[in-house]
């Protein structure tokens, strides 16, 4: 018989969230029997169903346990199911439809199952309320068994529809999250009440909502209805009890608010309807923003986010890795935040360069993914009277931290990022961002700013390594010394951009070069110990030291990463800043741009080459393939050259070698032209009686662009391509060849058609140390 003191309720979970379901029951106060795999059974009095429908956030039905027996044939489940009080459970009248499910049971078929069970209760319901039929005209107790090894639990579910349903979700947009697990989500975060929390791919605002709802005490059934509502054994008054309860017992509005980014308006707006319709639209701050331009001042904040993975949306794999390889360098940018990231992409922890501190596997709808958690550090606690509290770490917290603030975090200097880091005094900037408006710094007691991270801890993401400061002072040191030993040499030589430093320290793998008053900074891959967030923050503190021992302003450096790349990677597009500069060499002029590309239009590595070919250009006909940006067509000109042409194929570098060619006074015509096309369909195409004087070959050592069909290998195509050119060649003339492919040998059957000289030696600038830069032939053509 059912009594008010003790009914046998489970309830069912995703699997994963099971110790999240059994904490709330503990938390409503409720004995627990045993949590299995997607269930935990607890004990409960009748009011029990009530509370825990209107209060469980995780769980997704709460079932009435009628019996638990084994059984390994029809007839024993027959027997079983004819043998329980099933009158008591459903009132006259009842409708119970019957669904469930077998696992590794004998009794393997759920659809004769469904009708055994079905059959059993009818058969005892007319026998005990008479009658050779049995209405279902009333309310819903929908049955569910479950068979696992031949262990067969029947319930009666006091939900109806599943928990998730929570009434607020309006519109469904695509690949949903459930609500269930997205109340999850925030519960496993480090996350509570008065801390910030931010989750920047918000869509229909489901995290944030939840999140609001939890931070409110807001139960999350408390607007909808129940199945076990119309059940005359379940008093009203207990529901009427309930729901008296649960909104007594919320809380006053967030502050500081759950912030909601997303770059579709659209969602945003629904996002912002179903805020309303929970009741915490003013909880929370929707925004049109994208991941990248996500910063916020307050310290020890949550990220909660379920970014796209690309499995029911389609989406580009290679912006999915895009995506995760630049969250380390987004999320360093929150020193003293946590990070929890819900994803089904393999290779995230290696898009992102760095493990997680822990991972947990969840399931969201049929889809396999990680809870990744990345912790920050802990809040330090602060000293006083009843001025601190417990969080969930176990360390006191100040209530009223308020950390310096950061209007723009990609401009915030090396010295600020150092000092949140150390625990040093470096000064904030004025204005809030992401609707912290109106909030200012505040000292903490002992003069300390709000939100450092104590000594012996570190971010989620970046932070300085080891060694940091001692190898830039080591950088730093040989930068003055370069600086001393080369004041004059530049103006000596009419020039304004030359290599100051080349990998000279190992420890400091990076290639500076001074363009006038500007600093460029490249590094190139090598294998280091620090994860992707930290490797930025090296190089920023590298980037930061480069400037001021050169005294050049930090926004007049720029730093590239170099990657071994095959084709014409490295040329292209890194950036959208288009920040240009004319610096002058040898008396030319030429434009640069040192921060969109890998390389800036100007390889100072073939400064003497292009004097050499200056000096040799006076009344001859110029072929220059694979030219970039036209350099040598410029120095061609300046020389005297009857006639240059220029072939490239890509129309901005070719537009850009037009600009150099004109500010030199070389513009366009019969006598200086400009041809789009790739270098071997050029010759190819070339009339058989065209013929030039004087040809520069400096092309990539790998090429396949998306243009054209034809693949370039250096060391593959370079014989039959200057065998072809040599068609074009008059006797006599000279084909200047060069790459930067350090393992390259130059054909023996190049020697049938020219006179090989090789002038590496004489090509390497003196500014260059590393004397393997380039390798340089002067063919003349036999």
């Amino acid at each position: 018989m059912l009594t008010l003191n003790q009914v046998s309720l489970f309830a069912t979970t995703t699997f994963g969230l099971e110790a999240v379901v059994r904490r709330e029951i503990e938390q409503l106060g409720y004995t627990i029997e045993q949590t299995r795999n997607g269930r935990v059974d607890f004990i409960a009095p009748l009011a029990g169903i009530a509370r825990c429908n209107l209060w469980l956030r995780t769980a997704e039905r709460l079932f009435l346990k009628v019996a638990e027996f084994e059984a390994m044939d029809f007839g024993e489940l027959f027997d079983q199911t004819t043998a329980l009080p099933w009158e008591q459970w459903i009132t006259p009248e009842g409708n119970f439809p019957v669904r469930g499910r077998s696992v590794d049971s004998t009794l393997a078929s759920v659809r004769a199952s469904q009708k055994i069970v079905k059959k059993a209760i009818v058969e005892r319901l007319k026998l005990h309320r008479g009658g050779d039929w049995v209405e279902e005209t009333g309310p819903d107790f929908a049955i569910e068994f479950s068979f696992l090894k031949d262990q067969v639990t029947l319930a009666i579910d006091t939900s109806g529809a599943g928990l998730h349903k929570r009434g607020y979700r309006v519109w469904t947009g695509p690949a949903p999250l459930k609500e269930t697990l997205a109340a999850a989500l925030v519960q496993l975060s480090f996350w509570k009440p008065g801390r910030r929390l931010i989750d920047p791919f918000c869509g229909s605002g489901t995290i944030a909502i939840e999140a609001a709802l939890i931070g409110r005490n807001i139960a999350p059934g408390l607007d909808r209805q129940f199945a076990s509502e119309a059940w005359s054994y379940v008093p009203t008054e207990l529901w009427e009890q309930a729901r008296s309860e649960a909104r007594a017992a919320q809380t006053p509005p967030l502050d500081p608010k759950v912030l909601a980014f997303d770059t579709d308006a659209n969602l945003l707006t629904h996002a912002r309807e179903h805020a309303e319709i929970a009741g915490v639209g003013e909880d929370i701050h929707f925004q049109s923003q994208s991941f990248e331009d996500m910063a916020n001042q307050k310290p020890y904040g949550c990220v909660v986010a379920n970014p796209p993975y690309g499995i029911r949306l389609g989406a580009d794999e290679q912006e999915i890795h895009d995506l995760y390889r630049d969250m380390p360098d987004i999320f360093a940018q929150l020193p003293t935040w946590s990070f929890f990231i819900l994803t089904a992409y393999p290779e995230f922890e290696r898009a992102l360069g760095q493990s997680a501190t822990r991972r947990r596997k969840l399931y969201n709808g049929r889809i396999e993914c990680t809870f990744y958690q990345f912790h920050g550090p802990k809040p330090i606690a602060r000293q006083g009277n009843n001025a601190s509290e417990k969080n969930s770490d176990n360390v006191a917290v100040d209530t009223n931290i308020v950390s310096e603030k950061i209007a723009n975090p990609k401009q915030v200097s090396q010295e600020q990022v150092s000092g949140m880091i150390s625990g040093g005094t470096s000064g904030g900037t004025s204005g809030g961002t992401s609707g912290d408006v109106g909030t200012s710094e505040r000292k903490l007691p002992g003069g300390g700013v709000s939100g450092r991270i104590a000594p012996g801890q570190k971010p989620a993401f970046g932070g300085l390594p080891h060694r940091t400061q001692e190898q830039a002072e080591l950088f730093k040191n040989r930068l003055r010394k370069r600086a001393r030993h080369l004041r004059r040499w530049p103006s000596r030589r009419g020039i304004d951009c030359y290599r100051l430093y080349d990998r000279d320290i190992p420890e400091v793998p990076l290639v500076v070069d001074r363009y006038a008053d500007h600093l460029h900074l490249a590094e190139y891959d090598r294998p280091h110990e620090h994860s992707a967030a930290e490797h930025t923050a090296w190089l920023e503190h590298m980037k930061a030291a480069a400037a001021e021992v050169m005294d050049v302003p930090l926004k007049h450096v720029f730093l590239k990463q170099r990657r071994r790349q095959r084709g014409l990677a490295q040329y292209e597009r890194v950036s959208k800043d288009s920040y240009y500069l004319n610096v002058q060499e040898d008396g030319l002029t030429f434009e640069l741009n040192l921060s969109d590309y890998v390389d800036t239009g100007l390889f100072l590595d073939h400064r003497e080459t292009r004097k050499m070919v200056r000096q040799e250009a006076a009344g001859k006909r110029v072929l220059n393939l694979f030219a970039y940006t036209g350099s040598f067509s410029v120095y061609a000109a300046a020389g005297g050259a009857k006639t240059t042409t220029t072939v490239d194929l890509s129309h901005v570098y070719l537009d850009w070698a037009t600009r150099n060619m004109e500010v030199n006074g070389f513009p366009l015509g019969k006598k200086h032209r400009i041809i789009r096309n790739d270098a071997v369909s050029f010759l190819k195409q070339l009339d058989k009686n065209q013929t030039f004087d004087l040809a520069i070959v400096d092309p990539p050592t790998w090429s396949n662009s998306k243009t054209t069909e034809i693949d370039w290998d250096i060391q593959q195509d370079h014989q039959p391509f200057l065998d072809k050119l040599a068609d074009h060649i008059t006797p006599g003339g000279v084909v200047y060849f060069s790459t930067n492919f350090r393992r390259f040998k130059l054909d023996d059957q190049v020697a049938d058609r020219y006179a090989i000289e090789e002038l590496t030696h004489k090509t390497i600038p003196e500014d260059f140390r590393n004397k393997r830069i380039h390798q340089c032939w002067r063919l003349v053509r036999k």
